[in-house]
């Protein structure tokens, strides 16, 4: 029997020992119920936060799962089209001259008798094209349909028309042709093409390899692509796979609207294919219908792009803009006061970010719209008025010896005498021939070329190869020398580094 006090005693320790447990468990399981709670609430928590977050990226869409519906929906309104064109031989019958003699007659007969080669023969070839009004109208390339003198248009239901090619544009390389349908036909609706960014989804419509009807899937790779295929190139990129047989098919949103023209493929590359973008078709159309030619604004303006050689040369502050290498006489930009030299910076409001983006502007403005142009005159900017005109219609030589010019830029240069003047249409007095270049030099390293007409050395115009020689010798080591170039019909500007 234990006494009293420590029956009380251990009753006490008991009780604390039994109360610390308890707080214990107690602390443990809230632990493990905040726990718990704080994991499921997480996400909440971040997304919470990453919606209400002022300039926060929001999570890219996921890849589509499928565009069957898509497909399903727009197929029918994606043709397959089959030209037949008429080519010339390749070779002529051979042409002898028949001897005279006893044996002439008997050369006249043999060669009358002998079977002739055909002139012209016929070839096929094929590509897509997309409705673009339920009456008939139907877009396509016009390398699809050039030199065609039988087009047939095949539906997704396998209907067969014969096709007008109602108009036709090489420079942007697009055509629009017509058949006469006996009911309404599936068409696409024309989206907005600057609105795409580099890695929306797209997907390709066409006929590869005459497979007829082929979907392909894949995102934008990049915008406004200049491949050298023409004046007004504006490419959209895409690696949604387009082939042989693609051309003029449709490139499409995820909303199931024309975005794109399906032009052109590396050849040997995967994955890289371009599309004109639907925004350059659209103005184009209606005069295609109308007229069967698209007229396009004229500015008057040789232009070039502004290098970083050509930039430190000129004191440009930066390589914004198209550099004016020369001025039509008489032209647009000539009566508005445009000069040699000036930097093109903003046309009709509209920001020029490069030689390539001027040329696109000027072709989409109405003829004779008067326009606000700023440029860029010695380094101060100046604004000009002019009317836009219509785009008109779409020398190497030998004599005296050439003269050696300062060695440090490896050319060689001659006089135009008259008959170079009288050949070339020269005006004698205007300029120097290159009439050679030393390899490795800094003329080579710069693109100059035999034949090459210089106009100008430092801005000053040079009317003989003394001239020239005065120009260039000024010139100090340090210093660049800039030339006013002309090759055929064109003229540029060329820097040359003086060696460090």
């Amino acid at each position: 029997m234990l006494s009293s006090r420590w029956k009380q005693l251990l009753d006490t320790r008991y009780f604390k020992v039994m109360t610390l447990s308890a707080v214990a468990i107690s602390c443990l399981a809230l632990g493990m119920l905040v726990s718990s709670g704080m994991n499921w609430t997480r996400p909440t928590v971040a997304q919470t936060l990453i919606t209400e977050t002022p300039g926060a990226v929001a999570p890219p869409a996921a890849r589509p799962g499928s565009v069957a519906a898509l497909a399903a929906k727009l197929s029918p309104a994606v043709v397959n089209i089959k030209v037949v064109k008429v080519e010339k031989a390749g070779f002529n019958q051979p042409q002898m001259e028949i001897p005279d003699g006893p044996f002439g007659d008997l050369f006249k007969k043999f060669f009358q008798e002998m079977p002739q080669g055909p002139k012209n023969f016929k070839t096929q070839g094929a590509g897509s094209g997309v409705i673009i009004s339920k009456d008939g109208y139907i877009l396509t390339n016009n390398h699809v349909v050039e030199g065609a003198k039988e087009v047939t248009v095949t539906l997704a239901d396998k209907q067969e028309y014969q096709a007008r090619v109602v108009g036709r544009d090489p420079k942007t390389d697009l055509a629009v042709l017509q058949v006469k349908a006996h009911k309404p036909l599936p068409a696409v609706t024309m989206g907005d093409s600057s609105q795409l960014q580099v890695g929306d989804w797209v997907v390709a419509i066409g006929n590869p390899f005459g497979l007829n009807n082929t979907v392909t899937c894949g995102i934008v790779s990049a915008k406004g692509r200049a491949i050298g295929a023409g004046p007004y190139d504006d490419f959209i990129q895409t690696d949604a796979s387009i082939n042989p047989g693609n051309s003029g098919g449709a490139l499409l949103n995820m909303q199931g609207e024309l975005v794109g023209i399906n032009t052109a493929i590396i050849p040997n590359g995967q994955g890289i294919g371009f599309a004109i973008p639907v925004n350059t078709a659209k103005p184009l159309v209606p005069q295609l219908i109308a007229k069967g030619e698209v007229t396009r604004g004229y500015l008057g303006v040789n232009i070039q792009s502004i290098t970083p050689e050509l930039a430190k040369a000129m004191n440009l502050r930066d390589r914004k803009g198209a550099l004016v290498a020369d001025v039509v006489p008489g032209g647009p930009a000539a009566q508005g006061g445009i000069k040699r030299g000036d930097v093109i910076t903003t046309f009709n409001g509209k920001v020029v970010t490069d030689s390539q983006h001027l040329p696109v502007l000027v072709a989409a403005t109405p003829v004779h719209q008067k326009v606000t142009v700023i440029i860029l005159r010695d380094g101060k900017e100046q604004q000009l008025s002019l009317n836009v005109g219509q785009l008109p219609g779409t020398k190497t030589a030998s004599a005296k010896p050439a003269h050696p010019a300062a060695g440090k830029w490896g050319l060689q240069l001659r006089d135009i005498n008259p008959q170079m003047a009288q050949q070339f249409h020269l005006q004698e007095g205007t300029g120097v021939v290159v009439a050679g270049i030393e390899p490795g030099s800094r003329a080579e390293e710069a693109g100059l070329q035999r034949g090459d007409l210089i106009l100008e050395v430092n801005r000053q115009p040079v009317g003989s190869v003394k001239d020239a020689l005065k120009n260039i010798n000024q010139s100090q080591d340090k210093d660049q020398l800039l030339l006013l170039v002309q090759r055929d019909n064109g003229k540029f500007f060329v820097p040359l580094e003086p060696r460090g």
